[in-house]
């Protein structure tokens, strides 16, 4: 099954499950309980924390919920904050950081860097915890749209559209791929 935020970030090819940690994690459980899927694979934007270029494809199955707060050393989490599905220790993924929130301080996202978190998304942990609690493999394919900074929402706006289509491109290319096999 493939899954999308959803709001102005669907795709034809994509089954909507909400925007942010609650409603996609919600709505895709609704799903699994209804018409388990053998595999999710879920396709959306991402934000870079630097090292990755806009229109960048990223393909991962590691995420991580880390906050702010947790960079400078104003919060801490008892809970686990990273999730894989990646089964293949041969390549290390990139580790998509998921929050409620978009981060903007470019300064302080680097931070994220030498965590080995290279970019975010608002809904990847979520969808990799609820595939984790029902035992379905799980990963995702991302474009990046903006860089973490003070005009990530108008480099967001400004790139939507275009990496849109390169992710879908993309991810019919890849389906196409692995459904021949």
């Amino acid at each position: 099954m493939i899954i999308c935020a959803g709001n102005n970030e669907t795709f034809d090819f994509a089954t909507p499950i909400g925007v942010g940690l609650i409603e996609s994690a919600i709505n895709l459980t609704r799903l699994c309980l209804f018409d388990r899927p053998e595999f999710l694979l879920f396709v959306g934007s991402a934000g870079s924390y630097g090292e990755h270029k806009i229109f960048d494809i990223i393909e991962s199955k590691t995420a991580s919920n880390i906050e702010l707060g947790f960079l400078t050393n104003d919060a801490y989490s008892p809970l686990d904050n990273v999730i894989s599905t990646n089964i293949n220790q041969t390549k290390i993924d990139v580790i998509v950081n998921s929050s409620n929130y978009i981060s903007t301080n470019k300064e302080l996202t680097k931070k994220f860097l030498n965590l080995g978190i290279g970019i975010e998304n608002m809904e990847f942990f979520a969808v990799l915890k609820v595939a984790q609690e029902f035992d379905i493999p799980a990963g995702g394919v991302f474009c990046v749209t903006n860089y973490t900074n003070k005009n990530a929402h108008e480099d967001f706006l400004k790139n939507h559209k275009k990496a849109k289509e390169i992710l879908a491109l993309h991810t019919k290319k890849r389906v196409k791929e692995l459904t021949s096999k």
